[in-house]
């Protein structure tokens, strides 16, 4: 009885599944998207296709593709569909599927594909537990993660699979998801509400086909054709791919510090508001901007640095989001700021020595001089204060040892080019 009840319960489930289920390519043919990996002639293409397909880590944005690449492949290869979720699975539920993976290879010669969703919520043991498994060749593992593998995946494990870098779907061919979803509806999809739906899905075909599902039931309930005004009563808001400690944050934030270097104040004011919208941190956004100003512009415009240290009162003073006018005001200064790494170069070199040789004690006459005794160990002995001195005298402070020594060496931009034109002058 329990069987006819399955059997029943899943000829429904096709009929009332989500779109992006009832879409999903069965076969490397019908997949869209991925071409830089699974292109014809490409080696991985092949090696599915010849049902040899390696362990791997699949790794990319939601919608990519993962869960329907593991499935091919396994149907590539005849091999028995396992799967799990790292969310919910425990170290016994993975012990339970090796069991079962050589039972079936002992007894039928039948091989075993596992699929771990979110494998990077596996801790170590959990990790562990699969590691001689794909080793020996009793499964062939596929994992999936939007998180970057070689951080959150152990290196035993990485060193046994072969890491695949999934991309984000293009307007383009997520309007062939989209044209094969409308087909699956019976709905006629007009071309400006593909561009539409395509253009806020931000390359994740699942959130696609759910808007243009969901878009149609609308519109049908309404008695009306799909429009672009359905697409708006159901999709508020473009979903933002952001994480405050992932790939994305490091990406944008590298972008954002790099725009500011090469002077775009158009890149910068963008990628700004991508970490703003994305959730990330004010405060770390403002301490970039401070960083910057010393490190890329420096003495080349010394009024960076008070501008972006504005920025970050102004941070705490009003807060979000009126502070956002601060940040892009202080962001876009830099930018546009002439640029010298003059200062940041001159403080590494400096720590770099000090590093290697120790701190050097100051010159005799350099030293405190203001406490009993201390004339007589020489200290203070032959200084002259620079108010005191003949115009043009140059008196070199540095340890004896490094006299000479050049650290700061100004750029010429900005601000510094009369320091670098004097420096020229007295050298």
């Amino acid at each position: 009885m329990s069987d006819l009840f399955s059997d029943a319960a899943a000829e429904r489930a096709e009929a009332v599944a989500p779109l992006a289920l009832r879409v999903r390519p069965r076969r490397l043919e019908e997949l869209v998207g991925q071409t830089g990996v699974l292109g014809e002639g490409s080696a991985l293409r092949r090696a599915i296709e010849e049902g040899r397909a390696p362990s791997m880590i699949l790794h990319g944005p939601p919608g990519v593709g993962k869960t329907t690449i593991a499935r091919i492949v396994a149907e590539a290869s005849a091999a028995t569909y396992e799967e799990l979720s790292a969310v919910s699975a425990r170290v016994d539920d993975v012990r339970a599927v090796i069991a079962r993976a050589r039972e079936r290879l002992g007894a039928h010669g039948a091989r075993t594909l596992l699929f771990i969703d979110e494998i990077h919520r596996f801790d170590k043991r959990q990790q562990d537990s699969v590691l001689h498994a794909v080793e020996d060749g009793l499964v062939t593992l596929i994992g999936a993660t939007t998180e970057n593998p070689y951080f959150e995946v152990n290196q035993a494990l990485l060193s046994r699979c072969t890491v695949i870098e999934l991309e984000s779907l293009t307007l383009e061919e997520l309007g062939h998801v989209l044209r094969r979803g409308a087909e699956t509806l019976g709905a006629s999809l007009p071309d400006d509400v593909a561009a539409e739906l395509a253009r806020r899905a931000g390359g994740d075909a699942r959130t696609a086909l759910q808007t243009l599902e969901l878009a149609w039931q609308t519109a049908s309930a309404a008695g009306e054709d799909l429009a672009l005004a359905h697409v708006e009563d159901v999709a508020r808001k473009r979903p933002l791919r952001y994480d405050r400690a992932g790939d994305r944050h490091y990406d944008l934030t590298s972008a954002f510090i790099k725009s500011m270097r090469g002077s775009d104040p158009d890149a910068v004011v963008y990628y700004l508001a991508a970490m703003l919208e994305g959730g990330e941190d004010p405060r770390f956004v403002a301490r970039r901007i401070v960083i910057a100003a010393s490190e890329d512009v420096g003495d080349a415009d010394p009024q960076a640095l008070v501008v972006a240290v504005a920025a970050a009162h102004a941070l705490e003073h009003v807060g979000l989001p009126e502070a956002q006018l601060a940040l892009a005001q202080a962001a876009i200064h830099i930018a546009r700021a002439p640029k010298s790494n003059a200062v940041a170069r001159a403080i590494w070199s400096a720590r770099a020595d000090v590093r290697r040789d120790g701190i050097a004690a100051p010159p005799p006459s350099l030293r405190d001089a203001h406490y009993r005794g201390a004339a007589a160990r020489g200290h203070g002995s032959g200084y002259v204060s620079p108010h005191d001195a003949a115009p043009g005298t140059a008196v070199d402070h540095l340890p004896e040892g490094l006299a000479g020594r050049t650290y700061y060496l100004p750029s010429g931009a900005g601000d510094e080019a009369e320091e670098a034109v004097r420096g020229d002058r007295d050298g």
